[in-house]
């Protein structure tokens, strides 16, 4: 809303921005992609979307732009340009004909961080404010107490002006100087905001002053200085909105330790390049994204995947820019730039969505178009026909007219929207969920269905051992040592989970001989000059063992003579009709081991569910959610349980790519919403058929960040109902901001004419304060955080 003087330098520090270079807006048929050189402004005071509107005018004007996306939320301008045809410098010019000082600027293309802001209250404007406030405080105590100092000074145009009055006139110069420069700008600028109507008020007041005779002096005064109060507070209250952001982009470090030849060199991570050796001691913040070569550490990622415990780090691990080394020492190779790493990558797209502007805000722009006329329309209105329909006196309808100007201005309502979604977006992203617009934030808070994808989803994606039941004198690491001797050279992912789980038991390996795979059935080979068999219970029976009477080993590996004697009753196996089914049932896969004598044991496989899910499930349908479904392409078998362990309330197996499409698109012909949850690469045409569309596990994958519309960056499903209930809140946050702000400004105006709103009121509570009372409410959303869980995961 604030706009300062064009005179100004504007080489300033330059700041270290993010392009957008999805969104433009106004001028050109190219996308930013395409406009040539694209540079980033910093304009801090731009903080409305009046604002905006007028630099958009201005610099949409200039030969040879092609783009201008102003974005009053963070106070930047991108604009696309051909250097052929114009220059930074004419750009810049362009800006501050309009009013706004440019503090900086940065190649469109170049990430980093965000200009720090002056103290509000110690600026120029407030300073002036101050002493024009001072003033008026000395002219009211003429006025009111100290009467009789207060003699005539002057007369002009025939109207005596007293000490007071001439104090109020001083009070309109010093504190009111910025308004009326501003209102200067925007009648030039054919623009219909509030600094021209502010503008138009005070000299309103001043000029039916020397006209009625009748002292509008104090009016003009209140005004000039009530009014920069209020643009001091809405500035205050955007920057709080801003300062999210900011954060976010400062925590990547400004320098790194690279190793040399010669020792270790400190430079600006600017000039770290791919390939390099980084440093990363005790309490540092990792430089860029890059493998750990050297070295152990417990590493927090709570900046890019929000997790709140540290994660352990060796040899061969992933690191991400902005992570913070809690307590070893690390070396790092280098793998992606600055500005090329995740967390800039996070940062750019947190800029793209707070561009993005949802169904709602283009209705209250669409509205605000016609409000501001007519309010406007009103405001003469009133003043026309109030001495003839109202009885009042001519002074008196001048000021319910020059209140309704100050009414007319729609910033509390326009920006109630847009404050909400970067309020959310950004709260979002400091918790390791990655919303790609603020029309995906809203439409997550609305969807009735959510849809999982299975594996990697509800499941880890890998396959692991889960059960290892040893039969006829054999212990579980006999039949590990089996196994493992059969499956190490089999390239199946079976073989590799029980492979890991033996080498994870310490289980040493056997002398392996004449491998074979058999298709469709298992392997064979010889181990230790016995020949051994692993595969599905059916190659066994095949191979004629008796799969219903087994042994089951007891006390330490021996089967007792009692439990022999006792066989029906006690350590009996009946394979094929319980055990094996048992394990099916709960989704596992089952291997036997043995050799072509005796059955060694049974080892059960399966994609395990994550101990997250369960309860990720229910917090959703505790928070609203209608419905849940599963969407597999595995067995009916195997989705049936883990369906029931997780308590989806619907699951669709044996599904093709193009089949989860058709369910998706069924589930949204019947219902308000649909989020589609997957791994975002598998799943990309099902998550973009979907309402809204969320890939777990996005940290460092370019894919699952550009494919989803929303990424959980942690690979924590946990976050799903926490995106939920942010989504919902911020559109009753929304909802509220918008009509409230309607409400008290059509309250206020309509009682305008009735005497019951005197200026004062109007500046405090019509524009100040409704839009600080927005912006707080909004800010609201960043207490929502992640529900810590159980102790037990599980329940």
């Amino acid at each position: 809303m604030t706009s300062t003087d064009p005179s100004a330098d504007g080489s300033g520090t330059h700041a270290n921005d993010r392009a957008d270079l999805g969104h433009s807006h106004g001028h050109g048929d190219r996308s930013e992609h395409d406009a040539g050189n694209v540079v980033r402004f910093s304009v801090p005071d731009m903080d409305c979307p009046s604002c905006a509107g007028k630099v958009e005018t201005a610099v949409g004007g200039v030969n040879g732009v092609s783009t201008v996306n102003p974005r009053p939320t963070t106070g930047t301008v991108s604009v696309g340009y051909d250097p052929s045809a114009v220059s930074e410098g004419a750009l810049v010019g362009a800006i501050e004909r309009a009013g706004y000082e440019v503090t900086g600027a940065t190649d469109g293309n170049s990430g980093g961080g965000v200009d720090g802001q002056d103290d509000i209250w110690t600026s120029p404007r407030a300073i002036k404010t101050w002493l024009g406030g001072g003033v008026v405080s000395l002219g009211l105590l003429l006025e009111f107490v100290l009467g009789g100092w207060n003699v005539r000074a002057a007369t002009v145009v025939g109207s005596e002006l007293f000490v007071a009055d001439v104090l109020f006139v001083v009070a309109v110069a010093v504190g009111g100087q910025e308004i009326l420069r501003n209102g200067y700008y925007s009648a030039r600028n054919r623009s219909l905001d509030i600094d021209f109507l502010m503008s138009t008020a005070i000299l309103g007041a001043l000029t039916a002053s020397l006209a009625f005779g009748e002292a509008l002096y104090f009016e003009a005064a209140t005004l000039a200085v009530l009014f920069s109060v209020a643009e001091l507070l809405e500035r205050y209250s955007m920057d709080r909105a801003r300062n999210s952001l900011r954060e976010l982009m400062e925590l990547s470090p400004e320098e790194a330790t690279v190793k040399r030849e010669d020792g270790e060199e400190t430079v600006s991570v600017e000039e770290v390049a791919v390939g390099d050796v980084v440093v990363v001691r005790p309490g540092e913040k990792v430089p860029t994204d890059g493998t750990v070569v050297d070295g152990e550490s417990a590493v927090n990622q709570a900046p890019i995947t929000g997790e709140s415990v540290p994660v352990d780090k060796t040899t061969g691990d992933e690191v991400y820019a902005g992570t913070i080394n809690e307590e070893g020492y690390l070396e790092v190779e280098v793998t992606s730039a600055a500005g090329d790493d995740t967390l800039s990558r996070i940062v750019g797209m947190v800029e793209d969505a707070r561009a993005d502007r949802t169904e709602r805000e283009q209705f209250v722009d669409r509205f605000a178009a016609y409000y501001t006329p007519v309010v406007v329309a009103f405001a003469v209105l009133v003043t026309i026909a109030s001495p003839s329909v109202l009885g009042t006196t001519w002074p008196t309808a001048v000021v319910y007219g020059l209140t309704l100007l100050v009414l007319a201005c729609p910033c509390a309502f326009v920006i109630s929207t847009p404050v909400s979604v970067v309020s959310g977006i950004t709260s979002a992203a400091r918790n390791g969920v990655l919303v790609k617009g603020g029309t995906h934030l809203e439409a997550m808070g609305a969807v009735d269905v959510v849809a999982f994808d299975k594996t990697g989803t509800l499941t880890g994606g890998e396959l692991v051992v889960t059960d290892v039941v040893a039969v006829n004198g054999n212990s579980e690491d006999d039949v590990l040592r089996c196994a493992r001797g059969l499956e190490t050279r089999s390239e199946h992912p079976i073989g590799e989970a029980i492979v890991a789980e033996a080498s994870a038991a310490g289980v040493a390996g056997r002398e392996i001989d004449g491998f074979e795979a058999i298709t469709g059935k298992g392997v064979r080979a010889e181990l230790d000059g016995t020949p051994h068999f692993a595969g599905k219970p059916a190659f066994f029976e095949e191979l004629g063992f008796d799969l219903s009477h087994v042994h089951a080993t007891t006390d330490g590996g021996a089967v007792t003579s009692t439990a022999r004697d006792l066989c029906e009753r006690n350590d009996c196996l009946d394979l094929l009709e319980e055990t094996v089914p048992a394990l099916q049932s709960e989704g596992k896969t089952v291997v036997l081991v043995g050799t072509d004598d005796a059955l060694e044991g049974v080892i059960a496989v399966a994609d395990e569910v994550r101990p997250e899910a369960k309860r990720a499930v229910k917090r959703l349908k505790d928070l609203g959610v209608e419905r849940t479904v599963m969407l597999t392409g595995d067995n009916e078998r195997t989705a049936r349980a883990i369906a029931d362990r997780v308590g989806v309330d619907e699951f669709r197996a044996e599904l093709l790519p193009e089949e989860k499409v058709d369910a998706i698109d069924g589930l949204v012909a019947t219902s308000d919403g649909v989020a589609m949850v997957g791994d975002g690469i598998n799943d990309a045409p099902a998550l973009a058929t979907a309402t809204v569309g969320v890939a777990m596990g996005a940290a460092g994958t370019d894919t699952a960040l550009e494919t989803a519309d929303i990424a959980l960056m942690g690979d924590d499903l946990a976050k799903l109902p926490y995106l939920y209930e942010l989504a919902a809140d911020a559109n009753g946050v929304i909802r509220q901001n918008v009509w409230a702000s309607l409400a008290v400004k059509a309250g206020l105006s309509l009682a305008v004419p009735f005497g019951y709103v005197p200026i004062w009121l109007a500046v405090l509570a019509g524009d100040a304060g409704m839009t600080v009372g927005v912006t707080g409410n909004a800010m609201r959303l960043s207490r929502i955080a992640p529900e810590l869980p159980d102790a037990d995961p599980r329940d």
